[in-house]
């Protein structure tokens, strides 16, 4: 600890100088046996299991901006399981058993706060929707409790309980729900993929791909010259579509924006993330004390990261209707990331129609909770060629054959249950 201490303070004193680089800011040095074309969550994650679990190193990620400077960094960092549906429950349960031990395995500190996740209801027929959610989770193993009004009041008191239109009843708790620092998660798998001898290249856009003659996908155009490699994985949030176009697929998806927004530092006080189930609104209180929060995707397809006027409003309304002391708080930034909202509110882990090329993407609202378990089974994938068994609803066909997975409310559609 005094260690610790002194050389905080002697980087402070010293601007830092003795600092160095977490992972190593790579130059393109292809053929790849695998290229990530992405550099979030997603892509390192998938980067680092590739090359620990399954042993393949020579991989490279390609960002084309910097390491946390797009969907990482623009999330409200919240994790949990808390899904009802068959093969969603199972995936995301997977991501949080990976989240529980995600520091050791990284050594590093990604601030995993298992705080809890409430998910309040305002009614009968909510209160059955959340029991039968429930009660599929704990067929699965994953923890959830149906608790009453009596019992949210002890763990929050300060809520509109007694609202004329949205009375508070209760909620679903899971209680191994909360949050992680988002650019803390990236940070520690950039560094663990980069000690393992992944090249990660920043400031490399992606502007096309190259084919083979019988029109296999070996490789891709970037602004740093071509680069080749074996396999192509696609892991590019809300930008899917966009780099998909590049190689002649039109997915099943559309960009949205999803904004969010953060107040002034309070004294600690919310227990941990709380859900308005009248309206579609979520807060949690980061490390800092800041209230952090967000809603509804805003209603219209973009790929600018600003939103309007109108969802800043929707969602405040939300804040008030729940605890009406928030509107004493001044908020002080907000910031916008791209959705890629799937068709029916589930993510896609799949081979492409394209030989070499796999898809990650349609993430919805569900895209940092999922990043152990997407990077883990997008290198299961990748590297044996078949779907890792907790991703195998995850396929691209499931819109043609009528397999879908809705997880109503999670995609493109506002969740009003």
């Amino acid at each position: 600890m005094r260690y610790s201490i002194f050389a905080l303070a002697r980087g402070a004193l010293t601007k830092h100088r003795h600092w160095h680089p977490a992972w190593r800011d790579a130059a393109p040095n292809g053929p790849y046996d695998v290229i990530i074309v992405g550099g979030g969550g997603h892509g390192l994650a998938t980067a680092y299991y590739l090359a620990k679990i399954h042993g393949v190193k020579k991989v490279a990620v390609l960002e084309r901006g910097w390491i946390g400077g797009g969907n990482a960094g623009r999330n409200t960092t919240i994790i949990r399981s808390n899904y009802g549906l068959d093969g969603n429950t199972q995936f995301y349960e997977w991501s949080m058993k990976l989240w529980e031990g995600l520091e050791q395995d990284l050594n590093y500190n990604a601030m995993v706060s298992q705080r809890g996740v409430l998910n309040l209801y305002h009614g009968d027929a909510q209160r059955d929707a959340y029991a039968r959610r429930g009660n599929a989770m704990r067929l699965h193993g994953v923890d959830a409790e149906l608790v009453d009004r009596d019992a949210v009041r002890s763990m929050a008191p300060f809520l509109n309980f007694d609202a004329a239109r949205f009375p508070i009843q209760g909620g679903l708790l899971q209680r191994r729900g909360g949050t992680a620092r988002h650019d803390a998660v990236v940070w520690g798998y950039a560094r663990a993929a980069s000690n393992l001898g992944v090249d990660i290249v920043q400031n490399c856009e992606v502007t096309g791909f190259v084919r083979s003659p019988e029109g296999r996908m070996i490789g891709v155009e970037t602004t740093r010259g071509k680069i080749m490699g074996g396999k192509i994985g696609m892991a590019v949030a809300g930008h899917s579509s966009q780099v998909a176009e590049m190689a002649g697929l039109r997915l099943p998806i559309e960009s949205h924006v999803l904004q969010a927004f953060v107040t002034e530092a309070l004294k600690p006080l919310l227990p941990g993330v709380i859900t308005f189930g009248a309206g579609h609104f979520y807060v949690s209180q980061s490390d800092k004390g800041g209230l952090v929060f967000g809603g509804d995707i805003d209603g219209y397809n973009s790929y600018a990261q600003r939103g309007n006027l109108p969802v800043v409003e929707d969602v405040c309304e939300g804040g008030m209707a729940l605890m009406p002391m928030i509107g004493r708080v001044r908020m002080l930034r907000s910031w916008g990331g791209i959705m890629d909202m799937s068709m029916d509110g589930s993510p896609i882990i799949d081979r492409s129609p394209i030989d070499g090329l796999y898809l990650n993407a349609g993430w919805c609202y569900g895209g940092f909770k999922a990043t152990p378990a997407s990077g883990w089974c997008f290198a299961h994938l990748l590297a044996r060629d078949e779907p890792h068994p907790v991703a195998a609803s995850f396929r691209l066909d499931r819109f043609a054959t009528g397999r879908v997975i809705d997880e109503k409310g999670q995609g493109a559609q506002p969740n009003l249950h």
